[in-house]
């Protein structure tokens, strides 16, 4: 797979992202919760700064997402049956968009205080 194409490469990722739309209900969630919150950046017309920062931190929740799905898929196909270490790897990657998706709410909220000030 290495040295194709940047368009190989980018079918690659695309891929990957289709297949979390179609196999992942909390990717679907997430993809929803993005669009609301890009409408309400619409709703709010903020600074071109808080674009990026919501942007950024919106896409961060998705990545997270799509890493911890990844994960998910490998260890279960290596390792198909229920282990306590393979939960504990599943668990943290879990955590990790629990904490950037707490981090996405705090950016929002702050986007909301300083919009109503």
């Amino acid at each position: 797979m290495k040295n194709k194409a940047f368009r190989h490469r980018l079918g690659f990722a695309v891929a990957g992202i289709v297949h979390a739309l179609r196999a992942e209900k909390s990717f679907r969630l997430q993809i929803l919760a993005a669009c609301a919150v890009f409408a309400g950046m619409l709703y709010l017309r903020p600074t071109p700064l808080w674009w990026a920062v919501i942007a950024i931190t919106t896409l961060l929740v998705l990545a997270a997402e799509l890493f911890n799905t990844a994960l998910e898929l490998l260890v279960d196909h290596l390792h198909p049956d229920q282990h306590p270490s393979i939960k504990l790897v599943k668990d943290c990657a879990a955590g990790a968009v629990l904490l950037v998706s707490i981090a996405a709410v705090c950016v929002a909220a702050a986007l909301v205080w300083d919009s109503l000030r």
